[in-house]
């Protein structure tokens, strides 16, 4: 065991398949690609496991994916046929859940396992750029069905000494997650102005929420549905739970901004703990 610890990360991870399949938004995604594509240069050491929170699963108990060969799952559709072929082979890591369910045990959570679950898209879509090589074991981690804010900062605390184990903790998931907004938008118009201008006031009190000393920001991240424009960027919040956990995994380490970049006139970014 290493006393270095790799950080807990927040990224999004866009729409669908889009940052790996061109649909004629490159340009668009092109920094939120370059971004994923280099996420991994900084850490202070390679990861022996990787446990990304996607905002794709959601369990009754906190659920870990325990297969040690997980399969594709193309969590998506209406995409041109290559969204559906492709493979990243990463390998499981049971021991590694095994830790995880230890932890949260500990912590109170009743947990469970699942051995079938596949990587869905808010895990191998981002994860695929900075690791193509697929060679670093990988396994998720469910949200909570009950989308409780504080429920999911206590899980973060209790995954926190998994950061010394060399396990990189990555949230998946949005800062602006509001499909009609998204429809409004591509209108343009009087939707695209709402649309930026909602996700910059959400973005901006994220931004102050991540850099704001732990304490206020685990307060601030608990009443999330207070900050400006909250439901209009989150009717349903499972985008910004991830947050919620890699927040609580930084336990007192400070916050970077990663990336602030624009997704189809939202105004989104990327938060890294330690």
């Amino acid at each position: 065991m290493s006393d270095i610890a790799l950080p807990a990360l927040f990224i999004p991870h866009g729409g669908g398949p889009w940052t790996i399949v061109d649909m004629g938004m490159r340009d668009a995604y092109a920094p939120l690609r370059a971004y994923l594509t280099t996420m991994a240069d900084g850490l202070p050491r390679a990861p022996r496991a990787i446990l990304c929170v996607s905002a794709h699963w959601e369990q009754d108990v906190p659920t870990v994916q325990s297969a040690p060969r997980p399969p594709m799952l193309y969590d998506y559709g209406g995409f041109p046929a290559e969204a559906y072929r492709y493979l990243w082979n990463a390998p499981g890591d049971p021991e590694a859940a095994g830790l995880v369910r230890d932890h949260l045990g500990t912590a109170g959570f009743d947990t469970a396992a699942d051995d079938r679950r596949g990587f869905d898209h808010g895990a191998f879509v981002p994860l695929m750029l900075p690791f193509p090589d697929a060679k670093i074991p990988t396994f998720q981690l469910s949200l909570l069905g009950c989308l409780d804010p504080q429920q999911h900062l206590s899980m973060g605390r209790a995954l926190a000494p998994l950061r010394k184990q060399g396990i990189l903790i990555v949230g998946s998931g949005m800062s602006y997650h509001n499909m009609r907004g998204f429809g409004a938008a591509r209108q343009g118009g009087e939707g695209r102005r709402q649309v930026a201008n909602d996700s910059k006031a959400f973005d901006d009190w994220m931004v102050e929420t991540a850099l704001a000393a732990p304490s206020q920001r685990s307060q601030r991240l608990a009443e999330w549905s207070e900050a400006p424009a909250a439901r209009a960027c989150h009717p349903r919040e499972e985008h910004l739970l991830p947050l919620m956990v890699a927040a609580g995994a930084a336990e007192e380490d400070p916050a970077t901004i990663a990336l602030q970049t624009q997704l189809m006139h939202a105004h989104v970014s990327a938060v890294q703990f330690g």
